[in-house]
């Protein structure tokens, strides 16, 4: 069954990670090793979670927290496919 309109991954850092570490997005983007713009824009669902990006939040997260790279790349995969099924503009590698 399909999931209905799934959330970019992005978002999922934004509403659910950021806030449980109790992280601003600066002080994610500085853990991350990314810059705060760069961060923001896959936050706000603007770029994808690419797969080095995936791979910088496995090793953030730690594997034992949710931070598989499979997991984050399968996310955006999921976000991108409903988007192109349904003629959604997606989103651009960043």
């Amino acid at each position: 069954m399909e999931m209905h309109h799934p959330p970019h991954p992005g978002q999922t850092l934004r509403e659910d990670v950021l806030p449980a570490l109790g992280l601003s997005v600066t002080e994610a983007a500085r853990q991350l090793g990314v810059t705060r713009a760069a961060l923001s824009r896959g936050l706000n669902g603007h770029a994808c979670i690419s797969p080095q990006m995936a791979l910088r939040i496995e090793a953030w997260l730690g594997v034992e927290h949710g931070g598989r790279a499979e997991i984050w790349a399968g996310m955006q995969l999921k976000y991108d496919l409903w988007q192109a099924r349904h003629g959604e503009e997606a989103v651009a590698t960043a």
